[in-house]
């Protein structure tokens, strides 16, 4: 019983080691393939969620800083970790149809703002919220019309 115990113990460590090896070989694979891709000029995503340019990167030395461009002229200096991959051209486009879309709400949008009617997104909320409170109150008013000389006494329960 007592080599079984030991056979596995060893297996098990053998198995860890194995493993640990397994995922920091894979994860060296994935840093060296970041580097080669990380070349200035490609547009990068920060792990803070901004995407910009990349103007200097060091593969080799991690400890150093990146710069990143984030507008034209406005460069910024990040650790270079803090890269969190190189974007896709294809992944940010837009379809003519979704652009078309977009351009036809805008117009739709700018057309109620200068007629008048909304001025902003709060404010449409906040009529929502009025409409709602006027159709209560005038439920509320329609209930409590009734005078007491609408009331019969004698319809009262007995008590």
């Amino acid at each position: 019983m007592d080599w079984i115990l030991l056979v596995a113990m060893a297996a098990l460590l053998v198995f860890m080691f194995w493993s640990s090896r397994r995922r920091a070989a894979r994860m060296k694979a994935e840093q060296e393939a970041k580097s080669r891709a990380m070349l200035p000029g490609v547009k990068v995503l920060l792990q803070g969620g901004l995407y910009g340019t990349l103007v200097e990167y060091d593969g080799e030395d991690l400890s150093k800083s990146a710069r990143v461009e984030l507008a034209p002229g406005m460069e910024v200096e990040v650790h270079s970790q803090a890269i969190l991959r190189v974007v896709d051209e294809t992944e940010e486009t837009v379809s003519e149809d979704e652009y078309l879309q977009a351009e036809s709400d805008q117009a739709e949008y700018a057309a109620d703002v200068a007629d008048g009617g909304l001025s902003s997104l709060s404010d449409d909320q906040e009529r929502e919220r009025a409409k709602a409170a006027d159709a209560s109150a005038s439920t509320d008013a329609a209930a409590s019309d009734l005078t007491a000389s609408d009331v019969d006494p004698r319809d009262k329960p007995q008590s």
